[in-house]
């Protein structure tokens, strides 16, 4: 469920497979401190990249920084996504690891580097949604910086996650990867627990203990 199950594999082979991130290079990653998000950082710092991230709260932004972003600000405080991206990637993003979606990540795309690679992984800023968003539209953007946008599901992979989980269980014994997990006591509260992954009170993946 966690840090060696479908959540790693989501961030080892998204990562990997579709950012092909470089040392050196500026990642950032929406939804930083879910399941996916706060794996994704910690990956892109082993392979020797500059970690920008972005959560939902002052104490989640504080727990990205522990595990070693470079940078993280809190999207719903800040005056200016634009300038927040801005200051925390002044050089610009090469890879973007996108959870969130919608606006945001037609904000992300103005500071994407020419050739930048885009792994589309969620979005969760829609799912609640009654109708389709409609516009600003990114293609130009996408057009113009030759952006590489690729939406994923990542059982098209699942040949690969025994190596996958291998790597990532090595990670974590040597505290290369921490991980947390947001557990909610007793199966009754499972539509609590559900709706609270939506409005971001979860750091980590989401558990139910019954």
């Amino acid at each position: 469920l966690g840090a060696v199950g479908m959540p790693c594999m989501t961030a080892y082979l998204g990562l990997m497979k579709l950012c092909e991130p470089k040392e050196g290079e500026t990642v950032f990653v929406s939804g930083a401190a879910g399941a996916v998000g706060s794996l994704v950082g910690q990956i892109a710092k082993i392979k020797g990249c500059r970690v920008v991230g972005a959560a939902g709260s002052d104490d989640k932004v504080a727990w990205l920084k522990e595990l070693g972003f470079d940078a993280a600000f809190n999207y719903k405080t800040v005056s200016s996504l634009d300038a927040a991206l801005k200051e925390a990637a002044p050089n610009g993003i090469d890879c973007y690891f996108d959870n969130v979606g919608a606006d945001f990540t037609t904000a992300v795309l103005k500071h994407m580097n020419q050739f930048g690679r885009i792994a589309i992984c969620g979005s969760i800023s829609t799912y609640n949604d009654k109708e389709p968003a409609k516009g600003p539209y990114p293609y130009v953007t996408i057009l113009s910086k030759q952006l590489t946008v690729h939406g994923f599901i990542v059982m098209r992979w699942f040949k690969e996650w025994p190596q996958g989980m291998a790597q990532m269980v090595q990670w974590i014994k040597e505290g290369k990867i921490k991980y947390r997990e947001h557990v909610t006591e007793g199966f009754e509260n499972m539509p609590k627990a559900f709706i609270g992954l939506f409005a971001g009170e979860n750091t980590g993946k989401a558990v139910v203990k019954t």
